[in-house]
């Protein structure tokens, strides 16, 4: 787990750092942490058991378990990646583990959402890119990345690969309004003024 990783605040221009590649369709919540997991009270242990399963099963052969992927920050995957039950525990696992960003073929919806809420960027990028991607990622697993959020590209020293970035995400992204608890810590002044003009509050509790 990358625990010298911050978790993400206000605007997000872009994340920085070694790529993992998790191959497969159509992987599951489920996969990416299971059920058993979700008894937790708080999301700050979810890191370490992040694809439990699949690592329990690979014994040692899992992406997430390779020593060259430790301290990633940028997840590669194929399609309709965080499918399944819509489980908010998968992203935040997989924050907690290090990653700050995923680039897959295409992504399901509510996880997709998810992801948004916590500041993970999910970028598309297409098969034949993908494919290229990734091989430059298994000859030079060290190899640093750039993933720009407003010119939608990631690159490295040497190659560029174009990304799509819905515009409501990138939006959000760019402008930190998928912060919501620093959003609403902005507005303080305006929240009050509308609480305060509110006569069904008012009439039962005084005006500060």
């Amino acid at each position: 787990m990358n625990k010298a990783a911050l978790f993400p605040t206000g605007p997000i221009h872009k994340v920085e750092g070694k790529c993992i590649y998790l191959k497969g369709n159509d992987i599951d919540t489920d996969r990416i942490i299971p059920a058993r997991f979700l008894k937790c009270i708080s999301f700050d242990d979810l890191g370490e058991s992040v694809f439990a399963d699949d690592r329990l099963e690979q014994k040692g052969f899992h992406p997430f378990d390779q020593a060259q992927n430790q301290n990633s920050s940028i997840l590669i995957v194929n399609k309709n990646f965080g499918c399944g039950s819509s489980r908010e525990h998968a992203p935040q696992a997989l924050m907690r583990w290090g990653i700050r960003a995923i680039i897959g073929q295409s992504f399901a919806e509510i996880f997709y959402g998810n992801c948004l809420s916590i500041g993970i960027p999910c970028a598309i990028l297409a098969e034949s890119c993908i494919d290229s991607l990734t091989k430059e990622i298994e000859s030079n697993p060290h190899l640093l990345f750039n993933l720009d959020i407003n010119s939608q590209r990631i690159c490295n020293v040497k190659q560029s690969w174009l990304l799509k970035i819905e515009l409501g995400m990138k939006e959000m992204l760019l402008s930190g309004k998928w912060d919501a608890t620093r959003t609403l810590l902005k507005e303080k002044d305006k929240i009050k003024l509308t609480k305060n003009s509110l006569p069904y509050i008012n009439q039962f509790n005084p005006i500060y």
